[in-house]
């Protein structure tokens, strides 16, 4: 039986590349070989089906009237219908969430992970049951607020960003989910100090392969 990962996140789970010389396919998103999805997929071996369903500028459950990207509250239930039956969905959201615009504080953020959480739970993708890792994004270094490209960002984002690893932790335990700070196990690109490096897709794909097996 050939057991189904879906990865549900932002454009770090897309693979979004900041600085076009840290990838060997030159452009903005990073190639198969790089991302952390699809290295994961690599270590987990044929036993496994990594499925990506990363979006660049995902919220939680906010709607980006500016940039036109739909949530995740409005993407996750169709993302579960098509790639089930599921054994674990790992979620990585929040990053977007920080932007000054939405007006969210962290505890805004945790709820409306929660409210993504729920609807997965509830959903009749899973093969068994309700099966998900919970994983805090890499917090948004403060060197982020001196770079000209990203003052779409807003204020405040890396002090929101680094509140949201103790948030999804608790999180996590009371709704019966594992949980990983991805923090942990990432580099940020000094290109904008918000995405991973090609590094950073390594470092987490090694952790993740270290701990998922376990999980199912």
């Amino acid at each position: 039986m050939i057991r189904r990962i879906l990865c549900f996140g932002d454009s770090n789970t897309y693979g979004y590349c900041a600085d076009p010389q840290d990838t060997a396919g030159g452009g903005g998103r990073f190639t198969r070989e790089e991302r952390w999805p699809c290295l994961l997929q690599a270590a987990l071996g044929p036993g496994f089906l990594v499925l990506e369903e990363g979006l660049t500028g995902r919220t939680t459950v906010y709607p980006d009237l500016v940039e036109g990207v739909p949530s995740g509250l409005e993407s996750l239930p169709a993302c579960l219908e098509a790639h089930a039956p599921i054994d674990l969905l790992l979620f990585m959201l929040g990053t977007n969430d920080t932007k000054e615009r939405f007006g969210a504080g962290p505890d805004d953020i945790a709820r409306g992970m929660e409210r993504l959480i729920r609807i997965a739970q509830a959903a009749p993708c899973w093969r068994r049951e309700p099966n998900i890792l919970l994983l805090s994004p890499p917090p948004i270094d403060p060197a982020m607020d001196t770079l000209e490209c990203c003052r779409c960002m807003g204020r405040g984002c890396p002090e929101k960003s680094r509140e949201l690893a103790a948030r999804y932790r608790g999180l996590a335990r009371r709704l019966g989910c594992r949980f990983l700070d991805a923090g942990e196990s990432s580099e940020l690109s000094p290109a904008d100090w918000m995405h991973l490096t090609r590094r950073g897709h390594r470092l987490l794909a090694e952790r993740l392969a270290q701990i998922v097996p376990a999980l199912l």
